[in-house]
């Protein structure tokens, strides 16, 4: 009798485990859906092929960076390239390098309808800014900052991202949750 109940309990416990609906595979499915309906409702433009350094980007273009799934780039402003001496007419590439300390103000939205914003934009919601060394993924795993960086390439830049949960922080990628991201960037000497 025992043996009976303990093999209906077995059963059971197997039953339910299939039907739970909180896999990583559906969550995966759930959330491209989400981005998905994002494009869609907000009718953006998706450019499959990395535009040029003087493309003049539209209010609706996003560059699906390739290589990386749902991952969403759209540039805002493009920061300044050089620095001139004006008394020795010197001039300084400002293309950010791997290990300069990239110091970040954004604004972070849900994916859904009528969603929650958090704003990092000024020392009034947040004291300090997020700071981190550039292509060093132990201080901020956030793959998609990274990339972020890379595509601004340079001080004062813009951009706006959508950030699927595998490119995205670690609370982000253990909840399986994407954000949009709007970022201004700095380099701190």
């Amino acid at each position: 009798m025992k043996r009976n109940i303990l093999f209906a309990l077995i059963a059971l416990t197997t039953i339910c485990v299939g039907c739970n609906n909180n896999t990583y595979s559906s969550l995966r499915n759930k959330e491209d859906k989400l981005i998905a309906n994002y494009i869609s409702r907000n009718h953006l433009n998706i450019l499959t092929t990395e535009p040029a350094i003087d493309y003049v980007w539209g209010e609706k273009d996003f560059y699906r960076v390739a290589g990386y799934d749902n991952l969403y780039f759209r540039l805002i402003s493009r920061g300044d390239s050089i620095w001139v001496d004006t008394i020795d007419n010197d001039t300084t590439d400002l293309t950010i390098l791997a290990n300069d300390l990239v110091v970040v103000r954004y604004k972070q939205y849900e994916l859904t309808e009528n969603a929650d914003t958090m704003s990092y934009w000024t020392t009034l919601d947040q004291a300090y800014p997020y700071e981190f060394h550039y292509a060093n993924t132990t201080e901020c795993e956030a793959v998609a900052w990274h990339l972020a960086v890379r595509l601004m390439k340079y001080p004062e830049s813009q951009c706006e991202l959508i950030v699927p949960s595998k490119q995205g922080f670690l609370v982000d990628q253990n909840s399986v949750t994407p954000y949009g991201y709007i970022m201004k960037i700095k380099v701190k000497n």
